[in-house]
């Protein structure tokens, strides 16, 4: 096991996920509930490979899904994961709501600024690849700038390993699916036809909510409870542009093609 794994309590999760115990299940099942859930983690702890702890930059990411991993199968009605999406989707995404207060993906400065983010985020995650080999493996798209997408691509999530591993799966969609939420907040569209829990790499492809790409895509709940964009049927418009979605595991094809 290594030594540098985050500990429960240094998350900044534990609170409000303590309230939504105490909400749903009452002050005294919810003080249990979370006993369980800190027993859970800590159980989780020593199979986990090495991340590289507090210095991974999706250190949030790993051991915060870790906590949804060990809240979930502790609840006692084990409800659809539809009941806890709204909670999970803010607990994670909550930062994005305050952020689209001054940040606009329909701006052309704000997508390029995004794709900035995204390549020094995956830069991040290249550099620590090397270290941490368990870790995400992020593939830098390049930026359409004629079109304003903002493209990547993971091969590998540790979420998506871990719940293959524990037979959590059904759990996975939880945080798969707060993605479209936080892009939601930005006034921006998530395309997305598949994560590492239901396809071969999880897509990120985003766009302002008022480029025409994202009227071409409606959003769908898949067998697997994860969302999926899905290329709406009869879908045409005067400029002709040919845009495809990929299937089983195949990578969407975004890109403006004139045909």
């Amino acid at each position: 096991m290594a030594d540098n794994h985050i500990p429960i309590a240094d998350l900044p999760y534990c609170k409000p996920v303590k309230e939504w115990l105490n909400k749903r299940y009452g002050a005294e099942q919810g003080a249990i509930l979370w006993k369980k859930t800190e027993e859970q983690y800590n159980a989780y702890l020593p199979d986990l490979p090495d991340y590289g702890g507090k210095k991974n930059g999706h250190a949030m990411a790993i051991y915060g899904g870790l906590l949804i991993f060990a809240m979930y199968p502790v609840l006692p009605d084990q409800p659809p994961i539809s009941e806890l999406q709204d909670f999970v989707s803010n607990l994670f995404m909550g930062p994005f709501v305050k952020l689209g207060k001054i940040f606009n993906l329909n701006r052309s400065s704000d997508m390029w600024l995004i794709n900035k983010v995204f390549k020094k985020s995956g830069d991040g995650d290249r550099r620590d690849c090397i270290k941490y080999p368990d870790g995400f493996i992020n593939v830098e798209e390049p930026y359409d700038k004629e079109n304003h997408i903002a493209r990547y691509h993971f091969t590998q999530c540790p979420n998506a390993e871990f719940a293959k591993k524990h037979n959590l799966l059904h759990v996975l969609p939880l945080m798969c699916n707060s993605d479209f939420f936080g892009i939601e907040q930005i006034h921006g569209t998530l395309i997305r036809c598949g994560t590492c829990g239901n396809s071969s790499m999880c897509d990120y492809c985003v766009v302002g909510n008022k480029n025409p790409l994202a009227d071409r895509y409606e959003i769908r709940t898949d067998e697997g409870s994860f969302l999926v964009s899905v290329k709406k049927e009869n879908n045409t418009d005067s400029n002709n542009y040919g845009q495809q979605i990929g299937t089983g595991g195949s990578m969407c094809d975004y890109s403006f093609k004139k045909r």
